[in-house]
């Protein structure tokens, strides 16, 4: 069976994989200090709950946080006896290079999205997903990830805009009953709710008169739901993609 890790700069995600389907998916916060023996520690707790068997013969790694990798390989290693592939290295094969300016260095999730997105609806997509940052990654019709945006996460501006502003609070982010706000949570509600509405939806049709050609919108991550129901025009919502991508990456280097 395979490990599959995604670790992002806010949480990272475990699932195993038993070549047909994932048995289980588990999240931990993602902390640079963490330890070999507490990551076997916290994730074989969990995985009793789930009555599986621990057989685990390959550990594949997608990671944005660098510094988290090191434990991630010492964990794999002492604990399941294999040598992980790290998305992103140089040992590890991609289905499709990416074709981006000389020198760039591709996030490993991005690549994975690509990767994951094209084994699913082919190509010629965007793919927007709803991390720590709000990403938007463009895959040609071979399945080349070709470039996209970056922009703040959802969490990450509703935090930022608590710190800078003391009298506004903490919020949960929902789909408002209107536009118009008539207090400060309605008011700051509707302003990231709609407000990234516009952003995506504005993106990605800015995406669609520069590539020229018809592109699916694929919407990933855990608010990707949430903003469909603001009129976003996603044609598919996948929110396991990244773990999907993980999975084809894997059998594409096996097959090597």
């Amino acid at each position: 069976m395979l490990l599959a890790i995604d670790c992002g700069n806010t949480n990272t995600v475990f699932a195993i994989w038993d070549g047909s389907k994932f048995l289980c998916t588990l999240r931990t916060s993602t902390h640079h200090a963490r330890t070999a023996d507490a990551y076997f520690t916290w994730f074989s707790t969990l995985v009793k709950h789930y009555e599986i068997d621990l057989d685990i013969t390959d550990v594949i790694i997608s990671s944005t946080v660098p510094r988290v990798v090191f434990n991630l390989r010492v964990f794999a290693d002492r604990f399941f006896g294999c040598r992980p592939i790290v998305v992103g290295k140089p040992e590890c094969a991609l289905p499709r290079q990416p074709r981006v300016d000389e020198g760039t260095q591709v996030g490993p999730d991005r690549l994975v999205n690509a990767a994951g997105a094209y084994d699913l609806y082919g190509g010629n997509l965007i793919v927007v997903d709803f991390g720590t940052a709000t990403t938007f990654d463009v895959v040609a019709d071979d399945g080349a990830y070709v470039g996209g945006v970056i922009s703040p996460g959802v969490n990450l501006s509703l935090e930022a805009l608590h710190m800078a502003a003391a009298a506004l609070p903490h919020i949960d982010v929902t789909k408002p009953q209107k536009v118009i706000g008539t207090n400060t949570v309605d008011c700051m509600q509707s302003g990231v709710f709609w407000g990234y509405v516009g952003l995506v939806n504005g993106v990605c049709d800015r995406i669609r008169a520069e590539y020229e050609t018809p592109m699916k919108i694929i919407g990933t991550g855990g608010l990707a739901p949430l903003f469909a129901q603001g009129d976003l025009l996603f044609d598919e919502i996948r929110e396991d993609l990244t773990m999907h991508g993980l999975t084809v990456i894997h059998a594409h280097n096996k097959k090597g």
